[in-house]
C-alpha cells in the first residue's frame, strides 16, 4: 500500500527580498506566507523548520498511540513539541537535530513502560526515519 499526500510551495524573487506561499493538498495550509524574513528574522509567517517540526510531532504522537495500543494502553492525551535546529557551517545550512518533548496522560502506565513505548515510537515514526539528524526525546508521564 502506498499513500501519497501533497504539499506545495511557490516562490518569487531573490532569497532575501523574495516571498513565497506554502499550501497543503487538504487545505489545512492555504497560501501561508514564508520567506527569508519569516525564517531568519522573526516576521509572522511560517518556515520550513516549523513545518518539519509540526510534521514530526504529529507523526510521533500517532506512532506513540499505536505502540501504546500494542502494550494494551490508551492515552487520554499526548502532547508533543518538536524543536528543529537549523545550523550554518562551511557547507551551508543543515538541520542538525530535532528534539521531541512529549508529555502524556495514560491510565495504568508507569514511567518505564511509557519511556520504552516512546523510544519505540521515536525509532519507528516514518518522519523520524526520514531525517539524517540527531533526534532526541524527553518523555514525561502525567498522573
Amino acid at each position: 500500500m502506498a499513500i501519497q499526500k501533497k504539499g506545495s510551495a511557490q516562490w518569487q524573487g531573490s532569497l532575501k527580498e523574495g516571498k513565497g506561499v506554502v499550501s497543503t493538498e487538504s487545505g489545512a495550509l492555504k497560501e501561508n506566507p514564508y520567506g527569508f524574513n519569516t525564517r531568519f528574522e522573526g516576521t509572522p509567517g511560517t518556515n520550513p523548520e516549523e513545518l518539519i517540526g509540526a510534521a514530526h510531532a504529529s507523526c510521533f504522537s500517532m506512532a506513540l498511540s499505536m505502540i501504546l495500543g500494542e502494550a494494551e494502553l490508551e492515552a487520554e492525551s499526548i502532547k508533543t513539541q518538536a524543536t528543529v535546529t537549523l545550523e550554518q557551517d562551511d557547507s551551508g545550512f543543515t538541520i542538525s537535530a530535532i528534539h521531541l518533548d512529549t508529555t502524556a496522560r495514560i491510565p495504568g502506565a508507569d514511567q518505564a513502560t511509557f519511556e520504552e513505548c516512546a523510544n519505540k515510537a521515536k525509532a519507528g515514526c516514518p518522519v523520524s526515519k526520514l531525517f539524517n539528524a540527531t533526534i532526541t526525546l524527553d518523555a514525561k508521564l502525567e498522573s
